[in-house]
């Protein structure tokens, strides 16, 4: 959802781009896959999950998105992108950053969050991008047990130099079974 110009560029930009391409060319809404994300972190929360989802649906200027993904983690994750280490670091979870304001989002607000907006046609399907394989299991645990729609995607940095989602588990939490 966000341009890499770093000047005059700010979020949503894309989106638009996307929706006026569409609208100019008179793009058949069927004929085209959307995926778009909320920006992540401490912003994932039931309340913003809709408000940006309703956001991205008016600057692409459609009525549903067929995959709205989770942009971060809602809670502390070590992350291995940009050289940052895999190991999981307590005083970077305990940090303020992450337990003000009623601490992270729990999955179950985050799969029910998601569900309402899949309900309400708003979404098709939903998703985690930069997550890890912990986030992945438990997003898709969770949404099983309260019998709604698990995640269908995860977006994470993969190609020949990094191949960190086959080491980090993510490809066997991606598993049905």
């Amino acid at each position: 959802p966000i341009p890499s110009d770093g000047k005059s560029a700010k979020e949503g930009d894309t989106e638009k781009a996307i929706g006026q391409w569409m609208k100019d060319r008179k793009v058949k809404r069927s004929d085209v896959v959307i995926a778009t994300k909320i920006t992540g972190g401490r912003n994932v929360t039931p309340r913003n999950i809709k408000k940006d989802c309703e956001g991205s649906l008016k600057r692409l200027q459609t009525d549903y998105i067929d995959v709205y993904q989770l942009h971060w983690p809602q809670r502390y994750s070590p992350q291995a992108n940009w050289g940052q280490s895999l190991k999981y670091n307590l005083e970077d979870d305990s940090s303020m950053y992450w337990r003000q304001m009623g601490g992270p989002t729990s999955f179950e607000d985050l799969c029910l969050a998601m569900e309402n907006l899949i309900q309400e046609g708003k979404i098709r399907g939903w998703g985690l991008c930069n997550d890890n394989a912990y986030g992945l299991t438990a997003c898709t645990r969770t949404a099983k047990a309260l019998g709604v729609t698990p995640p269908c995607s995860i977006q994470g940095d993969f190609s020949i130099v990094d191949r960190k989602s086959e080491e980090n588990g993510v490809a066997e939490a991606a598993s049905p079974f």
